[in-house]
């Protein structure tokens, strides 16, 4: 695979560049080591484009995993201890999930990674409240969102969210206070 394009978020690229230097060419060494041939393996069931060969997400997770692994990235979980405190007088709240965590894919040096080939909301997630959590945690300094392009989402199932939505409504929003720097990597095959 290959990164075809980028967008910053509070400078993200420069920043990342200056203090991740190491991680960040691994982080392009990963991209360019998966092979995404192996991972045309989804048969659509989908009405518009039945019985066609697609890029499938979980295989290409699998293969993200497998090399951002080898070069010693750690996924990193959180537990959550949710508060009862905002419940009303009155309400008695069920027994809370005591395993309840958050998880990044791939942390190093305080540098956090996130490849996500679902749906739009997750990519959202990511970078406007995860990121700034795991940031919050001491976890990591800044990080790097990997997804695809226009052109490759087309070639998954339907509700796959892509790169050039993602920053044209990134850029719309702004840049908040609690952003942190953040580099959206659109790649494609």
């Amino acid at each position: 695979m290959k990164v075809v394009a980028k967008f910053s978020v509070k400078n993200g690229e420069k920043s990342i560049e200056k203090s991740f230097p190491t991680e960040f060419n691994e982080v392009y060494a990963v991209i360019m080591r998966v092979d995404a041939s192996k991972c045309k393996t989804k048969k659509s069931e989908e009405k518009t484009m039945p019985g066609q060969l697609l890029y499938s997400p979980r295989a290409m997770n699998k293969l993200f995993k497998h090399e951002f692994t080898a070069k010693g990235w750690k996924k990193v979980k959180v537990p959550c201890q949710y508060s009862t405190e905002n419940y009303l007088a009155g309400y008695v709240p069920p027994q809370l999930n005591s395993r309840a965590y958050r998880e990044m894919d791939f942390v190093k040096n305080g540098l956090g990674i996130e490849v996500q080939f679902g749906k739009y909301a997750f990519m959202v997630y990511n970078v406007c409240a995860k990121m700034t959590i795991f940031r919050n945690l001491h976890k990591i300094a800044a990080g790097i969102e990997i997804v695809p392009v226009k052109a490759l989402q087309s070639q998954m199932s339907t509700g796959v969210s892509y790169f050039e939505q993602f920053a044209w409504d990134l850029q719309k929003r702004g840049e908040a206070d609690i952003d942190i720097p953040v580099l959206i990597l659109g790649i494609d095959v």
